[in-house]
């Protein structure tokens, strides 16, 4: 009897101990998700180590990261570069690549320098970084002012653009200078959380679940100043974020359209690889992302965005692919599936979470002009 009673005590604390360590990852392991850090790159985001940079050629240690297509942002504490394609025909070691070095934004890449790919380009702002004017203002939100970047043009319907997780206002500025050819007029929008914008009153993030409202603001923001419609382009939870306002918001009738990139549309998945990233042992996956879910909100009574495919109304192009491993495509498919009438998937392959447009700039620009002519 004793030896039962022992067995099971053991098992007991056992049990209790697992718990409790689930629930101490589950806090650590959705940091990144319930915590976010524009600008610091995500759980999992490819580290190289740069070997030299010279003139217009930067060499990377290869691997499938630094071998990506297109044009990306290398970062660090203090440094931001943007490369574009890797070189053929260039002699150089084996366990290395050589890509273009379009510039050096601040910093420098010294041999050794451990660096992060990310799908930020610039640095700055509009006019520092791309010579496009723009006004500095503060959409009247819910919880106070939330700073924005509004570039003027002509049309009377607004792009509004909203960042996700591991990103600022800076990411929006891949396609700034496409739609300023377009003569529509952007605002960029920083919400909750943001450096300069109010916190989240809990402290967290919510993937998009409280954070909508403030895209809410922003639209009231844009019909006040001039608007007659708006489209909303998110990326990440920016884009769930832009699925929320189309579903919930009073404004939703002057919404013209969507555009989603690398949108999370399935939080539970996108909690899981969260929590994967951050080398979370696999027997606690299932109650770290349970515990991450309560701690967000996202548990009784909240349904996925666009889960129900009815609840598309307006247009929407979907960019997302195969290989992003924070929130994955097969939601973006079914929607298209489901709803051929009004949404539109472009698929982007070799592209990482919120890099569809840095994987070929202008195969995704064309998309975006077939898509937003007859919206304007």
């Amino acid at each position: 009897m004793r030896t039962a009673t022992a067995t099971a005590a053991a098992v007991t604390t056992t049990l209790i101990g697992a718990g409790a360590a689930a629930a101490l990852a589950g806090r650590y392991a959705a940091d990144a998700a319930l915590r976010p850090e524009p600008g610091r790159p995500l759980p999992g985001a490819p580290r190289l180590s740069v070997h030299s940079a010279d003139g217009d050629r930067v060499v990377l240690t290869r691997s499938l990261a630094s071998l990506r297509p297109g044009v990306h942002g290398l970062t660090a504490p203090g440094i931001h570069a943007a490369v574009g394609p890797v070189l053929d025909g260039v002699p150089h070691d084996p366990a290395t690549v050589v890509r273009r070095l379009l510039r050096v934004s601040h910093g420098a890449l010294d041999p050794g320098t451990r660096v992060a790919l990310t799908p930020q380009v610039y640095s700055g702002n509009p006019r520092t970084a791309l010579g496009l004017e723009h006004a500095d203002v503060d959409v009247p939100g819910e919880l106070g002012p939330l700073p924005a970047w509004f570039l003027p043009g002509a049309r009377q319907t607004w792009v509004i653009t909203v960042h996700g997780l591991g990103a600022g206002r800076e990411h929006p500025m891949v396609v700034m200078p496409f739609l300023h050819r377009l003569r529509l007029p952007v605002l960029s929008l920083g919400y909750r959380g943001d450096l300069g914008a109010p916190a989240s009153p809990d402290g967290l993030g919510h993937l998009g679940e409280s954070e909508w409202r403030d895209l809410d603001a922003a639209i009231r923001y844009a019909l006040r100043y001039g608007a007659r419609r708006v489209v909303l382009h998110g990326w990440s939870t920016g884009a769930a974020m832009a699925v929320r306002a189309a579903e919930y918001s009073a404004l939703a009738g002057r919404i013209a359209g969507l555009v989603l990139d690398s949108p999370v549309l399935d939080w539970h998945t996108t909690l899981r690889n969260l929590a994967a990233a951050r080398h979370t042992p696999g027997p606690l996956l299932p109650l770290t992302v349970r515990a991450a879910e309560g701690r967000a909100g996202l548990r009784a009574g909240h349904r996925p965005p666009f889960e129900d495919p009815g609840a598309v109304r307006v247009p929407v192009l979907l960019f997302h692919g195969p290989d992003d491993t924070l929130a994955p495509w097969e939601p973006s498919r079914r929607l298209a599936a489901a709803r051929p009438d009004l949404v539109t998937l472009h698929t982007v392959r070799d592209a990482a979470h919120g890099a569809m447009w840095n994987a070929d700039p202008a195969r995704y620009e064309e998309a975006l002009r077939r898509f937003l002519t007859p919206l304007m």
